[in-house]
């Protein structure tokens, strides 16, 4: 971890706020400090020490949740962008093809998605005369989805050199859709290593449950004293170390 990366999630911690829609999120990191402090240390104190490791867990699962709803996106935009395209050959002007993209999207994928929520807002500052680049920028921004930031700064110099407006949306689709399809081959590929270290981040509590319970007082030397408490202390940090070294393994970035 470098020191910017350091400073930002120092920054998401300070700044940390439960919403109704984390509270999943606050339940798995509440089992997983229960589990730390029942199975490793056989203490209710060690849990709530062990408690405010919900904070990182819940800011992890937003920035996987995040991710995810990024790359959903990524490809509603494409679809986005492939009807524009259509509108486009049909003969309406770049403007209107985004109007109607909207609706092909609503019906596509719903009124509540966040792709019709986004060309809605571009709706809504075309009919303000707010211009169209700024618009596709600043749902880059919102989003922080590179492909629609990329397509922005591309369409927005595009549109003042006077450029070939089809032909450029057509390439961006193209670009698109080979980057979504790599995308895919490697989560196809992964997805069985995936599951094989979802399974071994379990298997330590599985362990530590199943001798507890088939050989009551097996682990009495390593709780209530200081060398036991010192071993198990470090087997957990082992074990966190390892469970993020196995998510980024699993998780390749495109």
């Amino acid at each position: 971890m470098n020191l910017k990366t350091l400073k930002s999630y120092c920054r998401q911690v300070t700044s940390f706020r439960i919403k109704l829609s984390d509270l999943p999120f606050v339940i798995q990191g509440i089992a997983i400090a229960l589990l730390f402090g029942r199975l490793f240390f056989d203490s209710w104190i060690a849990f709530l020490l062990i408690s405010p490791i919900t904070v990182p867990w819940v800011i992890m699962q937003k920035k996987i949740d995040k991710k995810q709803k990024c790359m959903l996106l990524g490809i509603q935009f494409r679809d986005a962008i492939f009807s524009v395209l259509t509108n486009l050959k049909a003969g309406y002007s770049v403007e209107n093809a985004f109007f109607e993209a909207n609706k092909d999207m609503k019906l596509l994928y719903g009124k509540n998605k966040d792709i019709s929520d986004y060309l809605t807002m571009i709706n809504t500052g075309l009919k303000n005369n707010i211009p169209l680049e700024k618009l596709i920028y600043r749902m880059g921004n919102d989003s922080e989805n590179v492909d629609i930031q990329e397509f922005a700064f591309v369409f927005a110099a595009s549109k003042r050199s006077g450029g070939n407006m089809t032909d450029i949306i057509e390439r961006t689709i193209n670009i698109i859709s080979r980057k979504l399809e790599v995308e895919k081959e490697i989560d196809v590929l992964v997805s069985a290593k995936r599951l094989e270290a979802r399974i071994m981040n379990l298997v330590p509590f599985f362990i530590i449950f199943y001798i507890s319970l088939t050989s009551p007082g097996f682990f009495d030397v390593l709780y209530h004293n200081p060398f036991g408490i010192a071993v198990m202390t470090i087997c957990m940090v082992l074990y966190i170390f390892s469970y993020i070294i196995s998510e980024r393994i699993v998780n390749i970035a495109v």
